[in-house]
């Protein structure tokens, strides 16, 4: 699969003058729920109404969804407010279904990515479709699992493609409930910048206070789109409580990050330099975040050295460190005097927390 202009055709046919959003429930309830969020979010800046019918959950027992008789519920949606509609699909038979509903919009969600057999059963099920279809990176960080599925869908003749960066999973405990990877969906940008990209802010943090800002980093980052989940009584939802907004919320967040697209040559050159410097403020927190981790570890060679009464200072072990750094810095292209000066700061800190550990 190549990289063409036409990628982005569905989305350019479009002529909006803000990004794509996609809002709705994380899940179909009630006839009565569904309709409900659909009238309020109609004439907003919201293009597809979502809402999931079949809900692949970790675990047995979990609400899984109303099934298809939820998707009656997504054409009332369509015939009353005129919005399109959109649903996930996680096999042939969801495929079925939601085509002989006339969804307008499908998405294929992490869980489904990840498998190479899943993807290929969905593509033979969806083959010379003129729906949109719209891929979600599986739950690992793998760009070439992500970009295998939607290859796997343009094989089968569905042109009208996209992909939702709704983060990874991790084993660590961090403030988002799927980490971004922003690097991740930056490379994939750079391989193929006429693919439409949505980012997923509801999935990503897993907090609905969290959902402004990185929706903000995406725009920066020059993503087309936004898919934000939305219940009137989100924390009452029957999954995902916490990562819903209200639709008074969502209309209040779209209008505080509307971007007008602009044409002349100084809107250009403020656009790359804002993706530029989201970029820079994307790594520069990762720093912060791998610096924070190396002092725990600092900490715990603070403690094991006061139980065995050793010195702080390791002078032996500090030239071996400070020399296999500044070799790695050149192979980067990084000065030995801004190497040495880093490592001198981080050093410096590193015994900071071994003091502080052995003098408490």
């Amino acid at each position: 699969m190549e990289n063409l202009k036409e990628m982005r055709s569905w989305l350019d046919d479009m002529k909006l003058d803000h990004p794509l959003v996609i809002a709705g429930p994380c899940s179909a309830e009630t006839e009565e729920q569904v309709l409900r969020i659909a009238n309020e979010l109609k004439d907003t800046d919201v293009n597809y109404f979502r809402a999931g019918i079949w809900k692949p959950r970790t675990r047995p027992g979990m609400f899984e969804g109303v099934g298809a008789l939820g998707l009656k519920w997504l054409q009332k949606v369509k015939a009353e407010t005129g919005m399109k509609t959109c649903t996930e699909v996680a096999n042939a038979a969801h495929v079925k279904l939601a085509l002989e509903h006339d969804v307008d919009l499908l998405w294929i969600g992490a869980r489904s990515t990840v498998s190479p057999f899943i993807m290929q059963e969905i593509a033979d099920a969806l083959e010379g479709t003129d729906k949109i279809v719209l891929v979600k990176n599986p739950v690992n960080p793998d760009l070439a699992l992500w970009l295998g599925g939607i290859e796997r869908l343009y094989t089968a003749g569905v042109k009208n493609l996209g992909a939702i960066h709704r983060g990874f999973s991790t084993y660590e405990k961090t403030k988002y409930r799927n980490i971004p990877e922003w690097q991740l969906a930056i490379e994939f940008q750079n391989k193929f910048p006429d693919l439409p990209l949505i980012n997923d802010p509801s999935h990503i943090t897993g907090n609905r206070e969290m959902i402004f800002d990185v929706s903000q980093t995406a725009l920066d980052l020059n993503f087309d789109g936004l898919m934000i989940e939305t219940h009137f009584d989100p924390d009452n939802a029957w999954s995902d409580a916490a990562q819903q907004v209200t639709p008074a919320k969502l209309i209040q967040i779209m209008r505080d990050l509307k971007i007008r697209k602009e044409s002349d040559s100084e809107a250009e050159y403020t656009s790359q330099l804002s993706n530029l410097r989201a970029q820079i403020d994307v790594l520069d927190s990762q720093l912060i975040e791998m610096l924070g981790k190396r002092m725990k570890i600092s900490d715990g060679i603070g403690a094991l050295k006061k139980q065995k009464n050793v010195a702080v200072l390791q002078s032996n072990r500090w030239n071996q460190i400070l020399g296999a750094m500044i070799l790695e810095g050149e192979a980067k292209g990084l000065s030995e005097e801004f190497v040495l000066k880093m490592f001198k700061a981080i050093h410096q800190e590193s015994i900071n927390h071994q003091e502080k550990i052995i003098n408490s």
